[in-house]
């Protein structure tokens, strides 16, 4: 009962497996991996049947059927070993050994008829499955031989292409080893050691799993040769792959040419950060990862800067699809020479005009920047209650944004840090909208009035798109329009004008906002009197999380003695 249940498990592994394997195929896998797929649910049945019907005649049907594994399963196992290690072979091997392998079957198809493959066949009870009795004939040796030189076969291509070939996979090399040791040590067993239970049905189930193993690594490679195929292996654009885990899955020679390090690369090996690779693949997958989309990169090697042999490469970078499935990375460097020298030639004969256009635009950028604030100071002029509000809240904008930049972690580049110094003072120009008997009232707002006075905001943003449109910087007239729309959310969503939360307000507004506030906190107004840092300081700490962003809370609190600092110079 035991050896039934065994042979009934097998058979039900042998079915999952081969299920799993039908659901994951393409039509890239290994034909002679699918033969395998398909037989061995088929084999492992006929175990099943061998020892648990009670008819004779099906037992040696049975029999013969196991056979199949014996016969044609070690046969493919050879064929996928030298397909997968790149190792060509005629079709008149494959002919011969197909031919070979027929006619032994055919002789198992004699048991119980002829004496070639068993001289006799006597079938025993033995409880409640049959006991085979054989006796065996001059083919059953030959089908012997033929196992063992079809196993030395596989097992030398193995050997071969672990010590000579480095266009093949060891992960791939390693898991091929496994079904045919499982074949070896399954027979060893049979005929040595354990003799009442057949081993192969399990030893099967093993190979099956190994190959569903081997075929969902083999899909990688693949799809990584299909595309180096699709190259021209001579030429100026070089092609690699890379997996997730930095391992080499191939390139052309082309690429081998541009980076030297490639050569000395199997497949399959890691991609260290050492000197061949740190400063260019390693480095062009990590700005991609970092990006987050399709990147373009300059790649330069030899004498670029003077007047040597240098060269130059455009590398771009992009995911390796297995259908849609990211399976790793492709890198393709086309060869930019020529172009570069062109760009070096033209920045030469240019330069003195674009550093005429550079003094020209200075001069208008500074003539754009009194003019904004001239407004920004007419603006205020209106305003009784906010006198040197614009100054002062630049200066503390320029603190936090000093503070920031000593963080990298903070990611701010340069421009930005500059555009929003720059645009501070337009914060409030809406105001100039506002009608002088709200804007210039010496007291608190009415709930009316106050909505009244909300306006600026959306109108600031107006006037600011209106001044910026066509200057040329579309960056820096996006954050100053952000800067004066959004400087009054919060970041629990109960602003205005929009009433967006949290990361939804642009950055330069959330920077705003504390400066703005801080200002009002420690300034005097026509509605109330200073307070002092302590209480300024307490009242920003409390509405972090609630008016201000509370990542920012840092650079606050390290720029808090300057700020005081700035304040009391100006109390002075």
């Amino acid at each position: 009962m035991i050896m039934i249940i065994y042979y009934l498990h097998t058979f039900i592994a042998a079915v999952i497996l081969s299920v799993i394997y039908t659901a994951i195929w393409q039509k890239r896998f290994d034909i002679n991996i699918t033969f395998c797929f398909v037989m061995v649910p088929f084999i492992n049945l006929a175990y099943c049947l061998m020892y648990s019907v009670k008819n004779a005649d099906t037992v040696i049907f049975a029999l013969k059927i196991t056979y199949l594994g014996g016969v044609f399963l070690t046969w493919f196992i050879m064929l996928c070993v030298l397909n997968l290690c790149k190792i060509k072979i005629g079709s008149a091997f494959r002919a011969v050994t197909f031919i070979v392998n027929i006619l032994l079957y055919l002789s198992v198809l004699t048991i119980g008829i002829y004496p070639i493959f068993y001289k006799g066949i006597r079938l025993a009870k033995s409880g409640k499955t049959w006991k085979i009795i054989k006796d065996y004939g001059i083919m059953h040796t030959m089908f012997y031989v033929v196992i063992v030189t079809e196993l030395l076969i596989s097992f030398a291509a193995l050997i071969y292409s672990r010590v000579r070939k480095r266009d093949v996979s060891r992960t791939v090399l390693n898991l091929l080893f496994i079904p045919l040791l499982a074949c070896v040590v399954g027979y060893f067993l049979n005929h040595s050691v354990i003799k009442k239970v057949d081993l192969m049905p399990l030893m099967y189930v093993i190979a099956e799993t190994v190959y569903i193993m081997i075929v969902k690594r083999m899909v990688l490679y693949e799809v990584s040769d299909m595309v180096i195929e699709t190259m021209v292996q001579a030429g100026d654009t070089g092609f690699l792959n890379v997996g997730f885990d930095h391992s080499y899955l191939g390139s052309n020679d082309t690429a081998k040419k541009i980076i030297p390090g490639l050569t000395g690369l199997a497949i399959d090996d890691k991609i260290k950060p050492d000197g061949n690779f740190e400063n260019t693949i390693l480095c062009w997958i990590g700005r991609f990862e970092n990006g987050g989309q399709s990147e373009k990169y300059l790649y330069s090697r030899g004498d670029t800067d003077g007047d040597g042999h240098g060269e130059f490469y455009n590398v771009a970078v992009s995911y390796l699809y297995d259908g849609a499935k990211k399976r790793g990375y492709q890198i393709f460097l086309a060869d930019d020479t020529q172009n570069q020298k062109y760009i070096k030639l033209i920045g030469q004969y240019n330069s003195e005009l674009e550093e005429e256009v550079a003094q020209k635009t200075a001069g208008i950028t500074k003539i754009q920047n009194k003019m904004v604030m001239g407004l920004a100071t007419m603006v205020e002029g209106r305003d009784n209650s906010t006198g040197g509000h614009i100054k002062r809240t630049s200066e503390v904008v320029r603190i936090l944004i000093e503070e920031m930049r000593k963080d990298p972690a903070a990611g701010l580049s340069e421009k930005f840090c500059e555009d929003l110094i720059k645009a501070a003072p337009m914060h409030d120009l809406g105001k100039i909208a506002v009608d002088d008997h709200i804007l210039r009232k010496p007291g608190r707002y009415l709930p009316e009035e106050y909505e009244i006075m909300k306006t600026h905001a959306e109108k600031g943003a107006e006037i600011v798109h209106e001044i910026l449109k066509d200057t040329g910087d579309e960056e820096f007239s996006q954050l100053a329009e952000n800067v004066a729309h959004f400087h009054h959310e919060r970041w629990d969503g109960n602003g205005y004008p929009k009433g967006l939360k949290g990361k939804d307000i642009p950055l330069e507004a959330r920077i705003m906002s504390i400066a703005d506030v801080y200002d009002a906190l420690v300034s005097k107004r026509v509605y109330k009197e200073k307070m002092s840092f302590e209480q300024a300081d307490r009242i920003i700490k409390e509405n972090m999380g609630a008016q201000f962003d509370p990542g920012l809370y840092k650079y606050y609190a390290a720029a808090r003695p300057l700020l005081e600092e700035y304040y009391t110079k100006r109390a002075e």
